[in-house]
């Protein structure tokens, strides 16, 4: 019977330690999510008084004196006093989601909880007539205390309310995904409260270290973890702007990679100490590589296993071809600096493959020809290319009909034009994307007269393959970035059509947009300011101020929506002459350099004196004041 005791005692603490593992690392994961929703914050009260109890509870598993071991049972109370106040509060944060805020009673219920709860945590950190401590077989036993009672009543009130609010909630869903989530968290939703009872009062003393004891409270520690996992799923919707699909994956990446991994770690330690009589070796020694290793190969299945998972619980629904291809094109798009880097080592191959000291790329894909790369210590300034027009101009012209390549001449080094090859795949002249400089001499000109089939060819080909995807990806990101900021619909704003609404919670249909959204939209018009879908599919059309332009100087959406952006622009310029230096004047000549003017990032900070980093900063700031500007008009032509 000493054996069996020993097990559970060792499941006891094993439990006890992997509650508060999942308790703490479900408040994190709550921490960092939408804080600004009533159910989020609730949600983050009642998981810190789980987690207070339970990290209690793991310190007294560890067998203090019996001093600490009263302290820490007192400090357990601040969980468990104040999780009845707190599961209600949850309960009315959910109802006023479905459309049913309170009215005043269930905020001065809420109120009046707290303090009662504040009541019953000074009662057990300075009397004994809440509980009362008695010491038993080197321990303590919790017994309940003459006040016990009222604490029972307030705990079954407190609890029975909160039910019949999500059940309300729930009867106030419209949809059969809403409802389906609120009947979920009403099966969980009184496993905080019902967890972190101390049930050890109810037991006679000392019965908490017998078997019949241990065995209901290791039964009851494995539901509640359960239900703990059970009642986060639910929860984190609200308040999410994201998709359910993204939720859902975020939420099993978190479980699998910090819950699951604290919890292996916890049972290696556990084992390790068990098994140094089997491995003659001291449980200090084996414990560090026993728990290093398991937590390595836990993350090596989770990053094997993680695919697999996603498509058995998330997409399993989703249409299998559609996903592969989101997922591709996230393996397979570069970013420009990505790209650029490899035309680096490209060229670099080339200078090694050529024995020459010096070449250069450069890229027609903007609006201004730019170096790309720069190998060795070119004996010329950048602007001195970049400046000849003539040569440019007769270098973009490209092959003629015939298909031969229009080598030019620039002072001591010969220009290799650079082809798209999707261009000229379907019968048309190719178009050049860049040129290639290397310095003349006798190993170039033959490798050029042996064109195609000489050993320079593939180097060319795979500069041309990655100025055409640079291309190529900058379209589509211009593409997203010009639509993306247009999408209205997110979790947070499904809410009307999945909940029974109230009157007094029903949107006006002319709704102001978020000041963050609206900077979104602000910015994509910006960067798109002389033409793209960020400023001709822009919802900032639909704004009244546009409309009233519109219907005054019969201008199009698109002309009238670049009239009110440059006239915002010029209300934030200052008094006086203008200066590029002067901080008064920053913000004005950001934005009229970079979106006015279409100016490069580079060229605008070289000529404000500033780092690229300072300059994005500030540009930030300055759409920012822009959009501010913008939002107060547009309220003030809704409040005419």
């Amino acid at each position: 019977m000493n054996l069996l005791t020993t097990l559970l005692l060792t499941v006891n603490e094993t439990l006890t330690a992997s509650n508060a593992i999942i308790a703490v690392s479900l408040l994190l994961f709550n921490l960092t999510r939408n804080l600004n929703n009533r159910v989020a914050k609730s949600a983050a009260v009642v998981l810190a008084c789980v987690t207070f109890a339970y990290v209690s509870d793991s310190f007294i598993a560890l067998g203090p004196d019996n001093a600490a071991h009263e302290i820490a049972s007192r400090l357990q109370w601040v969980g468990i006093a104040f999780v009845p106040a707190a599961i209600y509060h949850l309960s009315d944060a959910l109802l006023a989601t479905t459309g049913l805020p309170s009215r005043g009673r269930r905020r001065r219920a809420i109120r009046v909880l707290y303090l009662i709860g504040a009541g019953f945590l000074l009662s057990v950190a300075f009397s004994d007539s809440l509980v009362q401590f008695v010491d038993v077989q080197d321990s303590v036993s919790i017994q309940a205390g003459g006040a016990f009672l009222v604490y029972l009543v307030y705990f079954a009130l407190a609890s029975g309310f909160a039910f019949h609010n999500v059940q309300r909630a729930r009867k106030r869903c419209l949809t059969q995904s809403t409802a389906r989530r609120m009947a979920y968290l009403q099966i969980a939703f009184l496993t905080p409260a019902v967890g972190i009872f101390p049930y050890s009062i109810i037991l006679p003393a000392g019965a908490e270290f017998t078997v019949y004891g241990l065995l209901v409270i290791n039964t009851a520690n494995i539901i509640i973890i359960l239900m703990l996992f059970f009642l986060s799923y639910p929860l984190y919707f609200f308040g999410s702007d994201i998709p359910d699909r993204l939720v859902k994956k975020q939420l099993l990446d978190f479980l699998l990679r910090g819950p699951a991994t604290g919890l292996i770690a916890l049972a290696m330690m556990n084992f390790t100490a068990q098994a140094t009589r089997i491995l003659s070796l001291p449980g200090e020694a084996l414990a560090p590589p026993a728990i290093v290793g398991a937590v390595l190969l836990w993350q090596w299945f989770v990053s094997l296993a993680l695919p697999y998972f996603e498509k058995f619980f998330i997409y399993r629904d989703e249409d299998d071809g559609q996903i592969t291809k989101l997922q591709m094109l996230s393996d397979r798009v570069l970013t420009h600096d990505d790209l650029s880097q490899l035309i680096v080592a490209t060229t670099e191959s080339i200078c090694d493959h050529l024995r020459i000291d010096r070449a250069f790329v450069i890229s027609f894909e903007r609006a201004q020809p730019e170096f790309i790369s720069r190998v060795g210590d070119l004996d010329f300034a950048e602007s001195d290319l970049l400046d000849d027009s003539a040569l440019l101009r007769q270098l973009a012209l490209g092959p003629d009909e015939a298909g031969a390549a229009n080598h030019l001449k620039w002072r001591e080094y010969t220009l290799v034009p650079l082809l798209s090859r999707r261009a000229s795949g379907n019968g048309a002249r190719a178009l050049v994307v860049g040129a290639l400089g290397l310095p003349t001499n006798e190993a170039l000109l033959d490798s050029l007269a042996a064109a195609p089939s000489s050993s320079l060819q593939p180097f060319v080909r795979r500069v041309e393959t990655s100025l055409d995807d640079m291309r190529l990806q900058a379209e589509i990101y211009n593409l997203l970035e010009g639509l993306l900021p247009q999408f209205q619909m997110t979790r947070s704003r499904a809410a009307p059509v999945e909940y029974r609404q109230s009157g007094a919670l029903a949107a006006p249909a002319n709704n102001l947009p978020e000041r963050a959204e609206l900077f979104e939209q602000v910015r994509a018009a910006l960067r798109h300011y002389w033409g793209g879908s960020g400023i001709s599919q822009s919802n900032l059309i639909q704004l009244r101020i546009v409309q009233e332009r519109m219907q005054s100087t019969e201008d199009t959406p698109v002309h009238a929506l670049r009239k009110l952006l440059a006239d915002e622009i010029d209300a934030l310029k200052p008094g006086g002459e203008r200066k590029m230096m002067s901080p008064e004047w920053t913000l004005y000549n950001i934005l009229q350099l970079r979106f006015l003017e279409s100016r490069r990032v580079r060229e605008v900070s070289r000529r404000l004196s500033m780092s690229e980093a300072d300059l994005y900063r500030k540009q930030r700031i300055a759409i920012l004041a822009v959009t501010d500007q913008i939002l107060k008009r547009e309220q003030q032509a809704r409040a005419q």
